[in-house]
Formats: structure tokens, sequence, C-alpha cells
């Protein structure tokens, strides 16, 4: 299992506590990020979205991708998977950008392919918002553009979207043939997309049958496309560990006491204009990403058990979220994967 954590650009995670301790500003970025690479941990997840989605739309929240740029220069081992959203970009500069940052961070720089759903956000930033399967068969000629002018000394293309013609790029990106694109995608044409175009999957939280299900629909998809298998299947999950199980769920009780306030104005937005698996609540929109579905919550122990179940399901990379996310990744490092280590070594001695 590797590990990895969502850059908190959005000043924290929950939606019903206003403040968290975790300022959306690139000094504290920078601090979780640099710590993080000491603590053993591999990727972190960089958001895309213009508005800030869990604070509510006018508080503060950073870019994306020149945080991740500035990011590149300042760490030297952790993967900096960033979110690119097609109907806010043109294709042939993002994959100019996307080379650049490569190249700072000597081969770090992921994507994480997302054909956006909230409407509102799209409306105030100039973005392309069309019917569902539309974004997603954008987002097909966009990825056929960053693979072409990633791979080839002179690429032309004649798309609905797009049009090149005999465009070069150079230099091209570290990783070859291609920085992994990673994507998440729960409808009948994200599928499809993400298992034709994309390098590796990724989730929203779910229980350990759910994720197990999706990886194995997943496989399957890819296995008939004729591409290799998919490099890596993740998921985001918040976390809750404390000393005993009492105060990990007191703590849970506090996060979920849902409020009326601005941090629900995507809920709408992200129910219907997405085509979702599961119903969503209210409370579970109250932290981001489905994150409590995982139920990472517990002592140590508690949660390094439900990890191994996790790994035995077919996942090999959990997205966290925890909070103050500092405090609770140093947590997280020194508490739980150790115990990890030590559960699946004991597991492998008594077979």
């Amino acid at each position: 299992m590797k590990y990895g954590f969502w850059l908190p650009i959005f000043g924290g995670w929950l939606r019903n506590v206003q403040d968290e301790q975790m300022p959306a500003t690139f000094d504290y970025a920078k601090k979780v990020v640099q710590a993080a690479e000491e603590w053993g941990y591999d990727t972190t997840l960089l958001a895309e979205l213009y508005l800030n989605d869990i604070k509510g739309p006018g508080e503060e929240v950073l870019e994306a991708w020149s945080t991740a740029a500035a990011l590149a220069a300042v760490t030297s081992k952790i993967e900096l998977m960033t979110a690119i959203r097609p109907g806010f970009h043109n294709p042939a500069t993002t994959a100019k950008m996307a080379a650049n940052i490569d190249q700072i961070s000597n081969g770090r720089f992921t994507l994480n392919v997302v054909s956006a759903w909230w409407a509102e956000e799209a409306r105030q930033y100039g973005g392309v918002f069309t019917e569902h399967d539309e974004r997603y068969a954008r987002t097909e000629e966009f990825i056929d553009v960053l693979k072409g002018l990633w791979t080839e000394e002179s690429f032309t293309y004649d798309g609905s979207y797009y049009q090149l013609k005999d465009t070069k790029l150079s230099p091209k990106p570290v990783q070859r043939p291609n920085p992994i694109l990673y994507a998440g995608g729960e409808s009948e044409q994200g599928k499809t997309t993400i298992a034709e175009k994309c390098d590796a999957y990724v989730m929203h939280g779910g229980t350990v049958d759910e994720i197990r299900a999706k990886i194995a629909d997943m496989k399957e998809r890819r296995k008939k496309t004729g591409h290799t298998p998919f490099s890596r299947f993740g998921m985001a999950a918040y976390v809750i560990c404390r000393d005993t199980e009492e105060e990990a769920q007191a703590e849970l009780a506090r996060i979920t006491d849902v409020k009326e306030s601005d941090a629900y104005a995507g809920y709408d937005d992200f129910t219907s204009k997405s085509q979702l698996e599961q119903q969503i609540k209210l409370q579970d929109y109250s932290v981001s990403n489905r994150g409590l579905r995982p139920e990472l919550i517990g002592t140590p122990e508690m949660i390094a058990k439900r990890i191994l179940e996790y790994e035995e399901a077919g996942l090999d990379l959990v997205l966290l979220q925890c909070s103050p996310q500092y405090e609770e990744m140093e947590r997280f490092a020194r508490d739980v994967m150790p115990v990890v280590e030590q559960l699946r070594k004991q597991t492998k001695e008594t077979i």
C-alpha cells in the first residue's frame, strides 16, 4: 500500500467546521508536503477548483497548477498528482505546461483527469460545461492531444473539439511515454473512457466490498481494451485516529453535525450533474469525497486492519484527508503506518 494525501488547498475538508487551523496558503501547503516526504508519504493530490467547494464559493482556494509547479521546485521525492479539467484548458498548452513541470520535478508530475461537475463554477470562470457524455467525449480528445504531443515529434489532430497541425513540443516530459494519467468516474461513459485512455483509476471513498467490485470491474474493462493493466488503484479516505475508539467516535460526531452554510453550495450540482453509483446524503457530503465510507476511524490497530482489508481487495493507494492536516498526517505516519507493516508481516508468517 502506498500512502498519499489530498493537499489542503481549500483550507480543510469539513463542511461543518469553519476554521480547521489549516489555511489555504502556499506556505502551509509547502510545510505539509515537505514534512510528508520525510514521514513516508508517496503522493499528494492537488484538486483543481477555482471556487472553494468545501468552505463556500466566496472563500480562499489555491490554484492547482501554479501550486504544483512551485512545490516541484521545493520537494525531491513526492509524486505531485494534479487535477486537470478539459473544459477549462487548451490541451496543447496543457501538454506544454505538464511537460515543463515534469522536467522541474524530475519525473514526479502526474495528472488526475476530471471531466467536471460544477456548472456554476464553469459559468463564473468561462469553462465549457455541456451534457455529461459530451464532457467525456471532449475528455477523450483532450487526452489524445496530450499523448500525441508528448510522444510525437510533430503532431497533427483533427477532432470534433480540437484541431492541431504540425504542432511541436519540446522538451518532452521526463516520464515516458507520458506522465501517469489518473482518473475517476462512476458513469458508464466515464468508466469506458478511463479504461481506454488512462493509466490508473482513483475512487471516492467506499466500503471494502464496493471497492473490490469496482476494481474487478475496471480490471475487466481494461483487459478488453488490449492495453496493459492499470498501474494503480487509489481511493480517497478521511482518517480519524485516536488512542481509543470512543475518542474517535466523538470526533466523528463533532465533524458530521450538519449545519446550513455556503459550504453546501455545490451539493445540488454534484449530485445532479454527475452520474453516481451510490446515493449521497448530506452527512456523506459533509466530509469531502465520501471520505467517511471507508471507516478509517478508531485506534491505530483498527485503522491498520482496515487498510489491509483494502489492500487484499486490490487497492494500492490510499489518498488521505484529515483535520488539521499537518498534525493528523504526522500521527498517522507515526502510529498507523508501522502497525500496518507489523500486521502484514504477522499475516505472512502465519500463512
